[in-house]
This record gives structure tokens, C-alpha cells and sequence, in this order.
């Protein structure tokens, strides 16, 4: 078992590793779509809406723009895909629009991750380090029953990962050390961003976060201090019983 006074918190990245936000995104634009009559591929837009996702953050992370939340960002980022496939967005209620982007706050998580939150969580501190803002990570928590201690992440300290100030400064707010914290993520530039602020890392494999082509982080590709199939398994790999 890994000792708990060398690790004492366990920090998440949440979308895609710890919730399906392919699917979950999907199963509400499908509606959206048929409501007006666009002939697009539900999950299409969500890549596509998905896509926008890192050029927006670093509007905010070059210093370019101010810290806005990600759901001002998500909506913007809407608006941009929408009008990238031909709807004339002009023709759909603001209301409508925002329940929409609302879909980032009901994702589904992976089959594991109640599970192994619950595992980690009885010998570990754990939150997320998420890039979503508050609002969206309780109410996803919420809905979804994972069992955070705390919400942590981009709206706490005004800036999105991978900016070592979001490590730093979440490790400061835990009253810790740096190596006495592990991020866990499904994505190989996440951990190196972490490593590189002297957190420990956990790579969790997720090889359909982007659907069955998938062709990104389909495994750990440093040496991380774990690499784990699902949350259940490094669950174990902390000697976490069930």
C-alpha cells in the first residue's frame, strides 16, 4: 500500500477522465438538432464544440483576456459551432442556447469512477482539479454522486491548466507539499504539467474518451508514478480494500 504520509491528497481531472463527456454532450445536442431540422451527426457537433475548448483557455492563459469561467466560454464556443454548421443562430432563443450549455453540467461518469472515488476517498483527500468552474463541477458532482471533498480547480486560482500556477496554488490551498499530492488524468500533458510542479502523477487509461477512433493518450506515455486501466484499478494500486 502506498503510505499515506508520502501521498495525502488525490486531485482529478474531470472531464474525460472521471465523466463521459462525449456521450453526455451528445445526448443532449441529438434533440437540439432534430428541434431544428439540422442534419448534422450529434456527435460531430460535440467534437466539434469540443474542439474549441483549448483555443479558448488560451485566450485566458496567454494573458490575452481576462479569467472568464468555462461556461462563458462554453457558450461562446457554442455559438461558433453552431454557426460553423450553417444554423442561423439568430432563430434560436437565448434560453434554449444556455440550457444547452448546460450540458457540460450533466455528464455521466465512467462505470468505475463512483466506485473508485469512493475507494480513494476513505484513505485520501480528493477533488477535482478540473478546468470547469465551480457551479458546473457541483452540479455534476451532484448529479453523478461523486463524492469530492472539496471542489477545486481553474475558477479558484483565475487561470486553466496546464499553467503551473493552477498546480502550485491548489497544493497551497490543501496546506501541502507538492509530493505529497498525485494528479490523476487521463491525458499524458496534464501529469507532465503536474510533474513538472513536483505533484506525483496517475495515468488512467480512457481509450474512447474520443469516441472508437480515438488516437490520443491511449496510454501512458512517460513513466508516471502509476498508470492505472480505471479508477478501481488504482484504487488497488493505493491498496485501497473494496
Amino acid at each position: 500500500m502506498v503510505s499515506d504520509s508520502v501521498v495525502k491528497a488525490l486531485l482529478f481531472d474531470v472531464f474525460g477522465t472521471v465523466v463521459d463527456w462525449r456521450s453526455g454532450v451528445a445526448r443532449d445536442v441529438g434533440p437540439f438538432l432534430d428541434r431544428h431540422n439540422v442534419a448534422v451527426d450529434a456527435f460531430e457537433f460535440a467534437d466539434a464544440w469540443r474542439r474549441e475548448y483549448t483555443p479558448s483557455m488560451e485566450e485566458v492563459r496567454s494573458g490575452r483576456r481576462p479569467y472568464v469561467r468555462l461556461d462563458v466560454l462554453h457558450r461562446e464556443n457554442l455559438a461558433k459551432v453552431i454557426a460553423s454548421f450553417g444554423i442561423n443562430i439568430g432563430s434560436i432563443p437565448p434560453d434554449e442556447l444556455d440550457e444547452l450549455n448546460h450540458a457540460w453540467h450533466r455528464l455521466d461518469p465512467w462505470p468505475d469512477s463512483v466506485e473508485g472515488l469512493l475507494r480513494l476517498k476513505r484513505h485520501f483527500m480528493i477533488a477535482p482539479l478540473s478546468n470547469g468552474n465551480i457551479r458546473l463541477m457541483v452540479d455534476m458532482a451532484k448529479r453523478a454522486a461523486l463524492p469530492w471533498d472539496a471542489i477545486l480547480g481553474a475558477e479558484v486560482v483565475r487561470t486553466y491548466k496546464p499553467s503551473p500556477q493552477v498546480y502550485l496554488d491548489t497544493v497551497e490551498i490543501l496546506g501541502l507539499k507538492p509530493e505529497e499530492v498525485c494528479m490523476v488524468a487521463a491525458h499524458n500533458g496534464d501529469l507532465a504539467a503536474a510533474r513538472q510542479c513536483g505533484l506525483k502523477t496517475a495515468f488512467v487509461a480512457r481509450p474512447f474518451e474520443h469516441g472508437p477512433n480515438q488516437t490520443s493518450d491511449l496510454r501512458a506515455e512517460r513513466n508516471w508514478d502509476f498508470a492505472a486501466g480505471d479508477l478501481n484499478d488504482l484504487a488497488t494500486q493505493f491498496g485501497c480494500p473494496t
